[in-house]
């Protein structure tokens, strides 16, 4: 008999599970393999294809083999810097830009080159808690309000930071548009914000993925126009570019914050090295100025901000709470008023209405506490990207932004009409 191998594993990482949004991805798709009808509302992934002129560049760039440097091909830092400059009146220098594969892999090495406890809004990623324990460290989570869509006051980070009074340093996790909730920032609050943050030697990693997808009517506001000297910027291609499989993000490190980029250099030299060579060719194009690829994302935008506004109208409808959606393609409903009721179905917390929901009527949602918000609220974060992508841009291109209407909805993305009503069966059984 074979004697087995006695492995002994770092404890940080035995403790994690896999992500909760990449779980329920490959549990409704294996449902779905299994002919189960399932209305897959559990994973944000853009359901639009890449942009013609980016996978050009792509197949052009087939051929580039050789590593690139540490912080990123110099013609695609160039870009970025360049790009949000002009779309948000930024103050980027290119010397300061680290490209990585995706903003998650940054953020992770952000946080762990960053000393001090580490704040968060709750509800938020589901990452960015996981990514502080394999640290060995836990999140400060502050549970927002419904009735603030969510979104964190200037006195709830001010009590956070009084409860580390003794650390020198903290750090500000802030998510604008939100996932899960689509909520969008507005100027004021993050100017309130700003004000904490310098007070109390707040470093800000503001994680700006969704950026691009804000139909809030208001332009964008930042942690970085009004907090530069505090604020790491990430984004990358996943979201506005429905590129996620590409795995290319960026991380600005401001003037001031020489250490970070220096430390985080040596840890990409140490781990990744380099974003594949043909993906950061490519990315020239996604970053560059270019009427084609902006009115791509605004009409993904327009689809975006148009099945946000159907779910959330129909999710008010049938007597639960949920704010209205800003930005990304999220929603954070609870089933609070339905609590009482619930317990007839022996449903006591979000992870059992989950899986209830699941299991009998086929509709796949993520629990809130998977994003750190208390189970007993009896909230989930639903994404509302369960469509063709091409075929629904392709319908819309040919509309104008009025036309984009809920007949649009449910002729386009049959599937999120099907989650709706297969809820509002399930609320009517109670």
């Amino acid at each position: 008999m074979t004697k087995k191998t006695q492995l002994h594993l770092n404890t940080n990482i035995l403790k994690l599970k896999e992500s909760a949004t990449l779980a329920i991805n490959l549990k409704a798709r294996a449902a779905r393999r299994n002919g189960d009808d399932i209305c897959h509302l559990g994973f944000g992934q853009s359901p639009f294809h890449v942009h013609e002129k980016i996978q050009d560049e792509l197949a052009k760039n087939a051929h580039q083999k050789d590593y690139l440097p540490t912080k990123g091909l110099p013609a695609l830092c160039e870009s970025i810097a360049s790009y949000h400059n002009k779309r948000f009146s930024y103050q980027f220098d290119k010397d300061r830009i680290l490209v990585g594969p995706g903003s998650k892999e940054l953020i992770f090495q952000a946080l762990y080159v960053l000393e001090g406890p580490v704040i968060v809004p709750a509800p938020s990623w589901v990452s960015y808690g996981p990514q502080l324990n394999i640290k060995g460290r836990e999140i400060d989570p502050v549970i927002t309000k419904s009735e603030n869509a969510y979104k964190m006051t200037a006195k709830e980070l001010e009590e956070a930071c009084e409860r580390h009074l003794d650390e020198e340093q903290k750090v500000l996790i802030f998510n604008s548009p939100s996932n899960p909730t689509g909520a969008v920032y507005t100027e004021e609050e993050i100017k309130e914000l700003t004000k904490v943050c310098r007070k109390h030697n707040v470093i800000v990693i503001a994680d700006e993925i969704y950026a691009l997808i804000n139909y809030s009517g208001e332009d964008f506001p930042s942690f970085h126009q009004h907090y530069p000297e505090g604020t790491l910027v990430s984004s990358g291609l996943s979201k506005s570019h429905a590129a996620g499989g590409y795995r290319l993000g960026f991380l600005y490190a401001p003037e001031g914050m020489e250490s970070v980029i220096k430390c985080l250099s040596a840890m990409i030299s140490e781990t990744f090295s380099a974003v594949s060579a043909p993906i950061q060719y490519a990315a020239v194009k996604a970053y560059s100025i270019d009427n084609d690829i902006d009115n791509y994302i605004r009409t993904c935008t327009r689809v975006h901000e148009v099945c946000g506004n159907y779910l959330h109208d129909r999710f008010k409808n049938m007597g639960l709470s949920c704010s209205h959606p800003k930005g990304a393609f999220y929603l954070f409903p609870d089933f609070g008023s339905f609590k009482e009721k619930l317990k007839s179905k022996n449903i006591h917390n979000d992870v059992e209405l989950s899986e209830f929901i699941f299991e009998n009527y086929k509709v796949a949602l993520l629990p809130g506490s998977d994003f750190y918000f208390p189970k007993d609220a009896m909230a989930v974060r639903v994404a509302s990207v369960d469509y063709e992508g091409e075929n629904v841009y392709k319908e819309a291109s040919l509309k104008d932004s009025d036309s984009l209407d809920y007949s649009f909805v449910e002729a386009n993305c049959p599937q999120l009409k099907k989650a709706c009503d297969r809820l509002e069966e399930f609320l009517n059984t109670l």
